[in-house]
């Protein structure tokens, strides 16, 4: 068997983790998870509704996600 190729968003994310992790300097890191979701979630949908030039069905769709989510989630991170 062969071991699966990690894809390029997934190795940028393992290094600015490894790197945030380093730069603690010893302290503890509070809610990793959380951070490392919020930061990646609000280019993500900005990214999807640039792309479908604003329709929201489509971005929803792009991502996986339902329409009613999106829109749940635009609004959390202010997105228009």
């Amino acid at each position: 068997m062969s071991a699966v190729k990690e894809n390029e968003i997934a190795t940028c994310i393992r290094k600015a983790i490894g790197t945030y992790l380093g730069d603690l300097d010893g302290e503890k890191p509070g809610e990793l998870y959380s951070m490392v979701i919020h930061s990646v979630e609000r280019p993500l949908i900005e990214i999807a509704i640039q792309h479908t030039r604003g329709n929201q069905t489509q971005a929803a769709e792009l991502l996986g996600i339902n329409r009613n989510t999106l829109r749940q989630k635009m609004k959390q991170y202010q997105i228009k």
